[in-house]
């Protein structure tokens, strides 16, 4: 049981990631040059385009969220005169049980195959896997899901079982068949952000809840 912030929500499931680094190349060239090419940026610009313009499918009815495709990083070039020959993406794909990481590599393996189709290189797309994590989710009648929710109910607490759209160490777990929650904690603010803040009045509450909650698992082994 992970104690993530957030006082009216236990954790029970999250999407997974697939997350990749992309190389785009061209030949290098100065910007003035009557000798016209797609450089590398443009080129990037255009796979991007296809990325953001994939289908990805809807929520199944076993997984209350969708997958999801970001481009999150886009670096190529410096100063103005000299087109590069390199522009580097970074693209994060949210996954589920219905699209895993087999399929969101593959999505991304056609989009960059399309890419060097139509607007060809001296060198083709790479593609880099940085990072994979299964999706998970607990069953409604699964611990400890099932001890959490229900010490944090005879708390007085109004509290609901949630699937997460951002990924969490409940995924790491899952990756080596742990079981996990990965929320249910004090209130806060500014999640990440340079103000991040919690509310530290309700940590008694909130540690008696898991108490509560660790007592009843050890009865129940």
């Amino acid at each position: 049981m992970i104690g993530y912030p957030g006082l009216d929500e236990v954790v029970v499931g999250g999407r997974g990631l697939w997350r990749s680094a992309i190389a785009v190349h061209a030949p290098s060239g100065h910007s003035g040059s009557s000798w016209t090419v797609v450089g590398a940026i443009s080129r990037a610009a255009h796979l991007v385009r296809l990325l953001d313009g994939a289908e990805l499918p809807g929520a199944d009815t076993g997984f209350p969220l969708p997958p999801k495709l970001s481009v999150t990083s886009l670096h190529g070039g410096q100063g103005f005169s000299t087109t590069p020959d390199r522009c580097d993406l970074n693209v994060d794909v949210r996954i589920t049980p219905a699209f895993d990481a087999h399929d969101a590599e593959t999505l991304i393996r056609k989009a960059v195959a399309e890419l060097d189709a139509e607007l060809p290189a001296p060198k083709p797309t790479e593609i880099t896997p940085v990072a994979t994590w299964p999706p998970f989710r607990l069953a409604d009648d699964e611990q400890p899901a099932v001890a959490l929710l229900t010490a944090a109910a005879e708390a007085g607490l109004a509290v609901r079982a949630k699937t997460a759209g951002p990924s969490n160490i409940g995924n790491l777990l899952a990756a080596e068949g742990i079981p996990a929650t990965a929320g249910f904690g004090l209130p806060y603010q500014g999640l990440h952000g340079i103000d991040e803040r919690a509310h530290l009045a309700e940590l008694p509450q909130v540690y008696s809840v898991y108490q509560r909650a660790v007592l009843r698992l050890l009865r129940a082994g």
